[in-house]
């Protein structure tokens, strides 16, 4: 088991953290300590007077600490810490972080960087998807490279459809696109969004799937192999592409249905070599029955206590043991599943 772990995030994340490392000290006998990288700003902030030790993240004039890499490899030295563990937001979905890392003898409590970066990638991950008999809706089947290339597809995938950046999240780079006139300026706005807020100008295209439902499933993965998927949530609620409510379980579905996205999604993140913990996410269709594969989180999500609540489970306990190179404790179907949790 670790010694040191060191938080790169700040607030709630990190106070997520200590909770969990003080309940893994006091149930297991352990001794691992919580450091926390903090910038000058936050000396007194909670989550470094609850941590056991503290490093300064220096202002270096680059943005935000927290993003530069070489002061956090400099700060990870000087916290002698022998894992870290990034939360949500900040490095979280950073493969190149976790190399860092990796160079310093430090070890990333998440995925692995080639894992990260083929789910990371909507379009590598669709492509796995389809490999792994996911569904996926109708799409361009790689990058659209311009506007002739976004034509030719759409005259295949049929209006309406929805132009999205490959890389990152949180509501940005998709625009729906309800007819070729809109098309054009679609692609156009999209790819330099995606350019300017990503760095990375590539997108693609899908059907657009209408009165659907936005559905979660939490995975959990070892070193071994062994994945599963302890809760299914329902984010369908939602303003401007974020999430206003989270629920599990989600109301849409039969429990067989249910079981058949665990499958699905524990399938997908067992051929992408993961670890740790993830979200795939999918689109449902009721009037259709229809399930599409959307997207894969690969980092804990805010939304994760649903999944807890309703399990019994701690999921940032679990991260640390699995990156710790235990095994998963339980089989799929000793996990409980109880009550009803909404975020």
């Amino acid at each position: 088991m670790f010694q040191r772990i060191a938080v790169v995030n700040r607030g709630e994340p990190a106070m997520r953290l200590i909770r969990a490392v003080r309940e893994l000290n006091a149930e297991h006998g352990h001794g691992i300590r919580v450091i926390a990288l903090h910038t000058e700003a936050e000396r007194r902030a909670m989550f470094v007077r609850a941590a056991d030790e503290a490093v300064l993240l220096r202002a270096t004039g680059a943005g935000s600490p927290y993003l530069d890499h070489a002061e956090l490899g400099r700060a990870l030295t000087a916290s002698r810490a022998d894992a870290a563990w990034v939360g949500w937001g900040f490095v979280a979905e950073d493969p190149a972080f976790a190399e860092l890392c990796a160079r310093l003898g430090v070890t990333f409590i998440g995925p692995p960087p080639e894992a990260m970066r083929r789910l990371g990638d909507k379009v590598a991950a669709k492509l796995l998807a389809e490999q792994t008999g996911v569904p996926v809706a109708p799409w361009s089947g790689g990058p659209v490279t311009d506007v002739a290339d976004g034509r030719r597809h759409a005259a295949v995938i049929g209006y309406p459809l929805i132009v999205k950046a490959r890389s990152g999240g949180g509501g940005r780079g998709i625009r729906t696109v309800r007819s070729e006139d809109e098309l054009q300026d679609a692609l156009e706005r999209t790819q330099a969004e995606a350019l300017r807020t990503f760095g990375d100008p590539v997108v693609f295209m899908e059907r657009l799937v209408e009165g659907g439902r936005h559905i979660e499933v939490q995975v959990v993965a070892d070193r071994y192999g062994t994945v599963w998927a302890p809760g299914v949530r329902d984010c369908s609620v939602q303003r401007r592409n974020q999430k206003l409510l989270e629920e599990s379980s989600s109301p849409a579905l039969r429990p067989e249905q249910a079981e058949g996205l665990r499958r699905a999604a524990v399938g997908l993140v067992q051929a992408a070599g993961y670890v740790g913990a993830g979200t795939v996410e999918f689109l449902y269709q009721p009037d259709e029955e229809l399930f599409t594969f959307l997207e894969v989180n690969t980092r804990l999500q805010v939304e994760h206590p649903v999944t807890e609540c309703i399990t019994g489970l701690d999921l940032v306990e679990l991260m640390i043991r699995v990156a710790a190179g235990e095994k998963l404790p339980l089989t799929q179907a000793e996990v409980k599943r109880d009550g009803w949790a909404i975020e």
